[in-house]
């Protein structure tokens, strides 16, 4: 078994390479902690609430001799509802169609029945690689991660799968995030970068919008609510008649709900919870935009998006 730690004599290698990685895992393997902390910035919307990436998010990393495209999926589980079954569609298109693999076990965590059946669905891809990442490292003392770093091995053993590597990592620590980056990037294809220098994700804005407000929904919300929460931004403009120095964007964007039971919920006494997401949404929107920004936030039931065809398609699922 072959575990990396950081050492210091990389190899030298003038040849560029490019392509895409993604991190696949259990909910709440840590997926999206990784790729905002390989990325270094933003990108993915990270919550303590397993389910909550819905995109296809990608994260790019820019290295003078590479780029490394992260492909940020949803976390692949036994499906209860037809979202369920397309989000577990949207991982195996995304399996079938990237460079390396990177399978996001935590650290914390004893391999469980989730992970054995995403091994699984893994063995059966043979030509990609496939990196086992050891996340949330931080959490446990050596003795711990040592057994874990055995087990993930054997896991790999039992189900035919050779590891290319095996990274144990912290990404809220910043440990060996670098190190997971730069053996990586070997796996890739040999060829010129695929996005401009400076670009960090290819998400419309309008997407990323929704997310993060969406996280800020998901903040301190009752464990009923999670899944039920769709965002759309119908509009964002800037307002007009406003001085150069002093622009204003104005953004209008929908919450909606499966019932109206829950619209209490979100919008809390008095219209005080709403506030609050509105007040801590429009700061990381901010901070992403690099603009002031008006955000105009409603509620609305759409009954039972999660199993009705339609009105998946028309929340962008």
């Amino acid at each position: 078994m072959s575990v990396r730690t950081q050492s210091s004599d990389q190899p030298a290698e003038t040849v560029h390479r490019a392509g895409f990685a993604c991190f696949v895992g259990r909910p709440n393997a840590g997926k999206s902690t990784l790729t905002n902390a390989l990325v270094g910035q933003k990108v993915a919307i990270t919550s303590n609430r397993p389910q909550t990436t819905r995109h296809t998010v990608r994260g790019i990393v820019h290295r003078p001799d590479a780029q490394l495209i992260l492909v940020d999926t949803p976390g692949l589980h036994k499906p209860r509802t037809l979202l369920g079954e397309r989000l577990n569609d949207v991982v195996r298109t995304t399996w079938a169609e990237v460079d390396v693999i990177g399978f996001c076990l935590p650290a914390d965590q004893k391999i469980g029945p989730g992970d054995r059946f995403i091994a699984k669905e893994l063995a059966g891809i043979r030509k990609t690689p496939k990196v086992a990442v050891v996340t949330k490292t931080d959490l446990v003392d050596s003795k711990a991660l040592a057994e874990q770093l055995i087990a993930v091995d054997q896991l790999g053993k039992e189900l035919g799968i050779t590891w290319a590597e095996i990274v144990p990592v912290s990404a809220t620590a910043g440990k060996q995030v670098d190190l997971l980056a730069d053996l990586l990037i070997p796996l890739l294809p040999e060829g010129p970068a695929l996005y401009p220098e400076g670009d960090l994700t290819d998400e419309p804005e309008q997407v990323m919008v929704a997310e993060l407000i969406r996280e800020a929904a998901l903040e301190g919300v009752r464990d009923e609510l999670p899944h039920s929460i769709a965002v759309v931004v119908e509009e964002m403009l800037p307002r007009e008649d406003r001085p150069a120095d002093k622009p204003l964007l104005d953004i209008h964007a929908n919450l909606f709900i499966e019932r109206p039971s829950q619209k209490g919920i979100i919008i809390g006494p008095k219209g005080k919870r709403l506030k609050e997401v509105g007040i801590r949404s429009r700061k990381q929107i901010e901070a992403l935009l690099g603009t002031p920004v008006f955000l105009d936030l409603h509620v609305k039931v759409a009954k039972d998006w999660q199993r009705d065809p339609k009105q998946l398609r028309r929340l962008g699922f």
